[in-house]
Parts: C-alpha cells; structure tokens; sequence
C-alpha cells in the first residue's frame, strides 16, 4: 500500500462543509489512497494550525471563513488568483514551500462554461455585493473580457474599495443604483447571504431587464433562491450555485492527489441528496 495523503478543510464553523463529500466521492472514484477531513479551528488557532501542516502529515488543504485572509498572509507564495483577490481557500506544499491559491474564480467560471457554453459574449455584468465572493467573481470576469462591471453594495465604500482594487472597468454604485443599471447588464451576479435559507429575501424589481440577461447566485442553499425563481419566471436563463462549489475543488484536489476529477452528475446528486437530509433533519428539530 503505498503512502496516504492527507488534506483537510478547515473554518469556524465547519461541521456543515460538503467538501469532504466532494473529495472523498473523488478518492473513491479513482481508486487514491487519500484522505480528506473537515477540521474546525477557530481564529486563535489558525496560524498554529497552518504552521502544523506538514508536521501533522498534510500535504495541503481548503480554507474557509473566517481564515481565508490570515490564509494569504501565512503562505509563502501566492497564485495570480489570490494575489489578486487577496485571500486564499488553498494551501499546498511545493518544493518545501508553502503555497496559497483561490480556486472561487476558476469555480465561477467552470459553472456557468458548464451550464451555459458562449455564456461570456455577455461583457456587462451587475455584481450584488462588495465581500470576498465578489471580488473572487469580479476577478473572474476580468479574465473573460468583460469591459463594464458594476459592483453594488448596501455600504458603497465597500463597494468603492473593490472597484479600487480591481482598477479599469470596475465600478462601484449604490443599492439605489440597481433598477437603472439592470437596463443594460446582461449578467446579473448575487454574492450576497440575502436568499440563502434564514436570511431575508433578496427583492429585485427585474421590470425592463434585458431578456438576454443571464442570472446566477453564488448561493446554493435553496438550490433555486427567491432570485433566481423570479428570474426563471420572468424568462430569463438561469444558473443555480451549487457547481460553483463542486467546480472550485477540482483544481484543489488535482493540486494535492495528482489527478484531475470531474464534476459529474452523479457528484452533483450526491450534494443534493446531503442537503436533502440535511433540511429534513432541521424541520424535525
């Protein structure tokens, strides 16, 4: 038997990750000896975790909140990606070094290439939000061309900040801003809590959008968010964000077990049939 590699995702709280769901179905699917743990540290102990990490057996790991910018300051080097973002949610050892990646954009965008081929023709996109999926996303779109993002958020200062980050064709708007610039954005992006299950809806007045315009959220839990229910109604092309999450850990996990995987159908039901019980198992407590 050869030697077993270890990775891990760690956060605060952490027992409701699906990550070792994701890679665990991957180690069995391609016959790894590997494991995979969901690890709870909570702020005061991140940095001596991290630090840890090869003396504990690991050969790297996915970072969740609130550890994803402390993450970025403890690796030693840094992918264009994080370097951009200004976080990272993968650790992996090369060469004796530490390294810290961000696989969130290269999930975003393997999602909607997955759900909706030729989806970037679209070049105007409205992103709801100024947090770290936001700026994961914008970057994203960067990548793909896009000339005109706009970034929306309740306190426009964070919104100015990341537009101030991201420089040319980033802008930053108010809340008030959102009916006006929905006239001509054909990509309507949430990175906001609002819509996910115990948070308040996200209500969008979609009167007058363009028909072409494409609706994701980074929001997976309901699978189908008050926002993207209105949109589908209202006709327009929809993308739900549960392949962002199993698209972000196919670079992670080629990174630590040496082998690409692939999001499939059968990954996906795997998710969604977790959350099924999980949400049963909420209404009988």
């Amino acid at each position: 038997m050869g030697e077993i590699l270890k990775a891990f995702v760690t956060g605060s709280p952490i027992r409701h990750s699906r990550s070792p769901l994701i890679h665990n179905y991957w180690l069995r699917k391609y016959g790894l000896q590997g494991s995979y743990e969901a690890i709870e540290t909570v702020p005061s102990d991140f940095t001596d975790f991290v630090r840890g990490m090869r003396s504990n057996g690991y050969v790297g790991g996915n970072v969740t909140l609130p550890h994803k910018e402390v993450a970025f300051l403890l690796s030693e080097k840094h992918d264009a990606a994080a370097e951009e973002i200004g976080a990272v949610n993968t650790l992996w050892f090369e060469d004796g070094v530490l390294w810290g990646g961000n696989t969130d954009a290269q999930g975003f965008l393997a999602n909607l290439d997955s759900a909706i081929p030729g989806w970037d023709q679209r070049k105007t996109a409205l992103v709801l939000g100024a947090g770290g999926a936001s700026r994961a996303v914008v970057y994203g779109l960067k990548q793909r061309g896009f000339g005109a993002i706009r970034v929306v958020n309740r306190t426009v200062e964070r919104a100015q900040d990341l537009a101030d980050r991201f420089g040319r064709g980033v802008s930053a708007h108010d809340w008030q801003a959102v009916p006006d610039l929905l006239h001509d954005s054909t990509l309507l992006v949430n990175t906001t809590s609002l819509g996910m299950e115990g948070k308040d809806e996200l209500a969008i007045d979609l009167s007058g959008v363009d028909r072409r315009t494409l609706v994701t959220d980074v929001v997976y839990i309901p699978l189908e968010t008050p926002l993207l229910k209105a949109s589908r109604e209202y006709g327009l092309s929809t993308v739900d964000g549960l392949g962002m999450l199993l698209h972000q850990a196919v670079p992670a996990f080629e990174r630590w077990f040496g082998v690409r995987p692939e999001v499939t159908p059968e990954l996906r039901e795997l998710i969604l049939a977790d959350m099924a019980r999980s949400s049963a198992i909420g209404k009988t407590k």
